[in-house]
């Protein structure tokens, strides 16, 4: 089910700056400036729409996080924890010039077999779907939007 989510009305809050012909964002959860490319575009909207719009506890999400997947090392864009510190939310940030398809949920969902969070994401700005799963039933249901936090 996809979702109506307008990350756009969040550019005009990103910190922009440059050095050079390189762009940079500010990334509030890294506390760092960061090269601005479509997908950390994408992941620093996505970041200020779980901060601003879902409420969702900054000191409860992580950008970047390192997992290792079939022995190599890879990195969730965003992922949120709950109260247990236990990862509840991953998202999975795409540019917009790359297709929400199969493939990207299944690398979402590979990621997600080392974190098993409970929901999980995936968007590139024009499309975004999110899934709740059932780690024993092996089966999962969109959600019509994302899930408050409870923490």
């Amino acid at each position: 089910m996809l979702l109506e989510l307008d990350l756009l009305q969040f550019q005009p809050r990103l910190r922009l700056s440059k050095s050079g012909d390189t762009a940079f964002v500010f990334d509030p959860i890294r506390r760092k400036e960061v090269a601005l490319t479509p997908e950390e575009l994408m992941r620093q909207l996505m970041l200020l729409y779980l901060l601003e719009e879902k409420k969702y506890p900054a000191h409860r999400v992580r950008s970047e996080v390192g997992i290792r997947v079939n022995g190599l090392s890879r990195r969730c864009d965003l992922v949120v924890y709950d109260a247990a510190v236990k990862p509840w939310l991953l998202v999975e940030c795409k540019s917009p010039k790359v297709a929400i398809n199969q493939r990207t949920f299944e690398q979402a969902a590979r990621y997600n077999l080392q974190l098993r969070a409970p929901f999980m994401v995936v968007t590139n700005g024009l499309a975004t779907y999110c899934a709740a799963l059932d780690f024993e039933q092996e089966r999962f249901d969109y959600l019509e939007a994302l899930p408050e936090y409870l923490g």
